[in-house]
């Protein structure tokens, strides 16, 4: 079995900005190889209480043995999108700390080659974060309607030649279907024009596959709404993103859940909730320097984080 490899992005930080204290409930959204658990553990322990959901077996393996020690550890093999049914079935009320989402995928699942998510490696076209789930890679490439692929590319890779290389999936599956993210890889780079640049012309459209078989900004848009009803107040949501659009969507629901009113600029009496959440730091958080020089692709991330005030 391939060693877990995981580096924990922003790990100070994002467990920083959840002021942890001793006796309160957490939630890890992304145990991972328990980078950020594990910080959070030696803040709140032995009183406090986390609650650490992940998918990934390997991850679960990995981090249960690195947190083996801790008592007040609760590990969940299920996705962040059943926060509400866990902790009900936990009689867990309320989050009372706080709860941490580290979205996207680990280096482990982007780098073990038979997951699929890697089009330098050749490798069954997989990509799921959880191995239990019948839907992969291979189902979008193969059976998607050739518009269906054209939005997805352009949706979720913001990628331009998103027409061209959904058409040339179509015709090539036609004769044969397509199976290994080397020959996906292929068809894409014969289909976009040559240009010169750092980025392989791949990345997009894999980001964009990676994106729809874990379903992961539908996930991310529901989850956070979700979780607003069992915040506690006072309890803070820290959130690290990795690309655009997730960002954009964890920026739009601080910003709106922040905001004193949504009236129109017609209507004379404002009727508007108070709002639920604080901005702690209006604009994200990126990784220091030192981070940097030692994990390049932490270059993406960002952080932002709100407290819970109703």
């Amino acid at each position: 079995m391939q060693e877990f490899k995981h580096y924990t992005v922003m790990k100070h930080e994002a467990v920083d900005a959840l002021e942890c204290k001793k006796g309160l409930i957490y939630v890890d959204c992304t145990l991972g190889g328990g980078g950020h658990s594990g910080l959070i553990l030696e803040r709140i322990s032995p009183e406090g209480k986390l609650i650490a959901f992940d998918i990934d077996q390997d991850a679960i393996d990995a981090a249960s043995e690195k947190l083996k020690d801790y008592k007040n550890l609760t590990i969940v093999k299920s996705s962040y999108t059943n926060i509400k049914q866990v902790l009900k079935d936990l009689n867990i009320e309320k989050i009372t700390g706080g709860i941490l989402f580290d979205l996207g995928a680990s280096y482990h699942q982007l780098t073990k080659q038979e997951r699929g998510f890697s089009f330098s490696k050749e490798a069954p076209l997989d990509m799921r974060f959880n191995k239990d789930s019948d839907f992969s890679a291979y189902d979008v490439v193969n059976n998607y309607k050739e518009e269906e692929l054209v939005k997805i590319f352009s949706e979720y890779g913001e990628e331009r030649f998103s027409k061209r290389i959904a058409k040339a999936i179509v015709t090539k599956r036609k004769q044969n279907p397509i199976k290994t993210t080397t020959e996906l890889s292929q068809i894409i780079t014969g289909s976009v024009p040559k240009v010169k640049s750092s980025i392989h012309p791949a990345t997009r459209v894999f980001q964009a596959i990676r994106i729809e078989v874990n379903q992961e900004l539908q996930n991310v848009k529901s989850t956070l709404n979700n979780v607003l009803d069992i915040l506690d107040v006072g309890a803070i949501i820290s959130v690290i993103s990795f690309h655009s659009l997730e960002d954009r969507i964890v920026k739009q629901f601080m910003k709106y859940h922040s905001t004193k009113c949504h009236c129109s600029k017609t209507d004379m009496i404002c009727h508007c909730p108070p709002p639920k959440l604080e901005l702690i730091n209006k604009k994200p958080i990126t990784a220091s320097e030192k981070e940097l020089e030692e994990n390049p692709p932490s270059r993406s991330a960002k952080l932002r984080v709100a407290r819970c005030i109703r």
